[in-house]
């Protein structure tokens, strides 16, 4: 029996909701699966322990999740620059993955977009070297040739392992000659590696709009950071919102999983947050860690669920968010 460790973190808002119903359906897939063990570590970060103790991100969450197999988080709220972004680049986590996939039965989905964004994830104008004076503020965009051909070699090696056949290299470089030059540069050696994967290149903003009238023509898109970041909330509207929309943090040795949504402290402690997006992540953790026929069986528990519904308000249903993770649990049971 395989047997994991999986760092915990439910942070703030809707985090420690969406968390539980998570947990709930990973228990049952450990139940009736039978070939899988998993032990939970809960770990602090976010708005609540920096109230507590004047930091968003303790030391010994870092520490905690460097000794986990995987690591699963939730979301946080003000302080979400305190926390993910350090953990990214702390933890050398460069490949942001956010796969955008309609399921039948979700309203608003629009049919046959199936697509992956993988996003430089430490890097770009998010390094956080900014200036400011009374009346001006810059802020330096930081593109390197060794982060762009890393993430390129990312991209295409994904497209290889999930049969894949094309990527397109997302920039700026009409107006961006020295930073998205660098990162075509890059892209454009990484391809020559790759013969059996078609490489095109798109402007931003052609991508932007190409996105929202043609989803369906993508594969992998290839971004830098910032890009990356807009593009995947695009996306996000095409399969039903952000709350279907999980994404992954991944490194050479550590990886966190997330879905895309942040804290909805509108709707914190209600009970109806859509924990599909948390749902998501953790079948894309187990696929990491190498279990692909459980992490299979969770998406198809997923992918029936939101066909029978019922489902969360913000897919236009009445559903708690316990609710939707028993159903979900029941049809993994029932699979086995």
């Amino acid at each position: 029996m395989a047997r994991y460790r999986i760092a915990v973190i439910p942070g703030d808002g809707i985090g420690p909701e969406v968390m539980e119903a998570c947990l709930h359906v990973l228990r049952a897939l450990e139940e009736a699966y039978g070939g899988l063990s998993l032990e939970f570590m809960e770990l602090e970060a976010g708005d609540g322990v920096k109230a507590e103790r004047g930091v968003a991100l303790p030391e010994e969450t870092l520490r905690g999740i460097k000794s986990a197999d995987a690591a699963l988080f939730a979301a946080a709220g003000e302080t979400a620059g305190e926390v993910i972004i350090p953990i990214r680049r702390r933890l050398d986590l460069y490949a942001n993955v956010r796969p955008a996939k309609a399921y039948p039965g979700v309203p608003g989905a629009r049919e046959g977009v199936d697509l992956i964004i993988v996003r430089e994830n430490t890097e770009g104008l998010y390094v956080g070297v900014e200036g400011r004076g009374p009346d001006w503020g810059v802020s330096m965009r930081v593109i390197t040739r060794r982060a762009s051909e890393r993430i390129a070699h990312y991209a295409f090696k994904l497209a290889e392992e999930m049969g894949r056949w094309k990527v397109t290299a997302v920039h700026k470089a009409n107006v961006l000659r020295a930073t998205c030059g660098l990162f075509l540069e890059a892209c454009r050696r990484v391809a020559g590696d790759y013969p059996g994967i078609e490489y095109e290149e798109m402007l931003v903003d052609a991508c932007a709009l190409k996105l929202a009238s043609k989803p369906e023509d993508f594969e992998i898109l290839l971004t830098p950071n910032l890009f990356g970041d807009i593009l995947s909330d695009e996306a996000a509207a095409l399969i039903g919102g952000l709350g279907m929309a999980p994404s992954g943090n991944i490194g050479d040795r550590y990886a966190v999983f997330e879905p895309v949504h942040g804290s909805a402290p509108d709707i914190a402690g209600r009970g109806i947050a859509n924990p599909m997006a948390m749902i998501l992540s953790a079948s894309m953790m187990l696929r990491w860690l190498g279990e692909r026929e459980a992490a299979d069986a969770l998406e198809r528990a997923v992918s029936k669920y939101l066909r029978r519904g019922p489902l969360t308000p913000d897919l236009g249903g009445a559903a708690g968010t316990m609710d939707v993770a028993v159903g979900i649990a029941r049809l993994i049971r029932e699979a086995f």
